[in-house]
């Protein structure tokens, strides 16, 4: 005997979803590392810039461990996308960075602009 029309509505409906969810999982699946590294490394940086001791290191000191940083992490990370400045109350950094993720033929470039102190 042959599915009514409303079961084939309702298997296609369910095979639809299905579908949906399994593109939502898989692009996920390229995205949130990126997203995640990134995350690490805000942390890293508020770290940095809240810590006392960083303040009395030269400004290509504290650069070359927000590269070692990034570098741990994974993050396509060069000297030139890091921008590091005295304050008054210790110092500001400031990194732009670009993360490129390929999804099935598609090129998705992530834009991060992590950045701590005042």
């Amino acid at each position: 005997m042959a599915p009514s029309p409303a079961n084939r509505n309702r298997i296609a409906r369910l095979a639809a979803g299905a579908a949906v969810l399994v593109v939502l999982i898989t692009v996920s699946a390229f995205l949130i590392p990126p997203y995640a590294a990134n995350w690490r490394l805000q942390s890293y940086l508020n770290d940095l810039a809240d810590d006392p001791a960083t303040t009395k290191k030269p400004l290509g000191a504290v650069r070359s461990d927000v590269l070692n940083a990034a570098a741990t992490l994974g993050l396509p990370l060069r000297s030139d996308d890091v921008n590091i400045s005295p304050t008054e109350s210790g110092v500001r950094i400031s990194v732009l960075y670009i993360v490129h993720v390929n999804i099935a033929g598609y090129a998705i470039d992530l834009h991060f602009r992590p950045q701590a102190g005042g």
